[in-house]
Parts: C-alpha cells; structure tokens; sequence
C-alpha cells in the first residue's frame, strides 16, 4: 500500500512539473488567481477541520491548515496584484496621478 502511495505522490508531482512548465508567461497570472480559488476551498475545509472538535490533534492539525491556506491565499493575492502592477502604464508627464494609486 505504501509503494503505491509513493507511486500516486511521484506521478502526480511528474504531471504537475510537466503542467506547469509548459504555461506561457501570460497565463500565469489567470493561473495564480485560480489557484488561489482552490486554496479558498481548502481553507473552508481546514475551518470544517478546526472546528469539528473531534479531539486536540485534529483541533490542532485544522487550525495549522487554516494558517497554511491563509497564507497562501494572502501572498498569491499579493503576487497577483504585484505582477499586475508590472503591466500598468506609467502617467504622462505633467498629468495629476489618480487618489488611491501608488505611482
């Protein structure tokens, strides 16, 4: 049973390399906001986790996926905005910069 988990595990991180290797570089962007979609989904079942109150370790190993996917979702939505930023033009000279805009 365990050779066969090794089996899923290598498998499945070979065809996530080969995916991911293979997106051009203006996908990734969509690619990133998506993801952080998925990691949505993970920390509405890490809160199911936490707080089912079954026993202390799965209390404690639910409020550990909570942090993870938390902050996973709050660096891929600031990666997303960052690399955003990298496509926006620049003001013309002489032209007031728009409230609530950085540059």
């Amino acid at each position: 049973m365990l050779l066969l988990q090794i089996y899923v595990f290598l498998l499945a991180a070979f065809v996530g390399y080969m995916v991911i290797s293979r997106v051009p570089p203006l996908l990734h962007t969509p690619l990133m906001a998506a993801t952080n979609a998925i990691s949505g989904i993970s920390l509405v079942g890490s809160l199911i986790a936490a707080g089912a109150q079954r026993n202390g370790l799965s209390t404690l190993l639910g409020t550990v996926a909570v942090v993870a996917a938390t902050t996973n979702i709050v660096g891929g939505f600031l990666i997303v905005d960052r690399m955003l930023a990298m496509f926006k033009r620049d003001a013309k000279p002489g032209t007031p910069a728009k409230p609530g805009h950085g540059g």
